[in-house]
């Protein structure tokens, strides 16, 4: 009975130590100018790890790293396969967004960086833009932000075929 007694309250302080204390999502880190932003305990993991925010408000603008856009093990390199990838990508891009408060609504610039020449290639260059688009526009409505495509010989990760950034005005409230 007596160790009964003591468990639970031994029980109480180990949960309530921030080693084991469940960590929230997302995570707003105070910085010069405005915050960065950890939407997901695996941004946290990149944060910690190399140095990578996710995004970084400053003012009323919002910096989003880019996603890249790649082939998971299962995956083919046929179209309909990359437009899956790019949705994967977009997806993620979102859900960071979502993270700062704001949307694909308030996106303002595009940054894509393509691997063209690439053994990943899933089609000529404006086919792949083409198949981009037609993902881009399930997300984004219109009006359209710029872009700039710049092509280049590799990416961070392995297998890689394009990087996609994205910079959003979002006002202060």
């Amino acid at each position: 009975m007596a160790f009964r007694r003591l468990a639970l309250p031994a029980l109480c302080v180990l949960l309530a130590t921030p080693a084991l204390a469940q960590e929230t999502y997302p995570k707003k880190i105070p910085a010069p100018g405005g915050e960065v932003i950890i939407p997901t305990a695996r941004s946290q993991k990149s944060y910690d790890e190399i140095k990578y925010a996710a995004a970084r408000r400053v003012g009323d603008m919002l910096y989003v790293s880019g996603v890249i856009v790649g082939r998971a093990p299962d995956e083919g390199s046929d179209p309909e396969s990359f437009k899956t990838q790019v949705r994967r990508a977009f997806t993620s891009l979102d859900n960071t967004l979502k993270a700062a408060g704001t949307s694909f609504d308030n996106v303002v610039m595009i940054n894509s960086f393509h691997v063209w020449e690439g053994p990943d290639q899933p089609a000529p260059r404006r086919e792949q833009l083409n198949m981009i688009n037609a993902v881009k526009s399930e997300f984004i409505k219109g009006p359209n932000p710029a872009w700039t495509a710049v092509g280049t010989t590799g990416l961070l990760a392995p297998g890689g075929i394009v990087e996609i950034q994205v910079i959003a005005y979002v006002p202060s409230k």
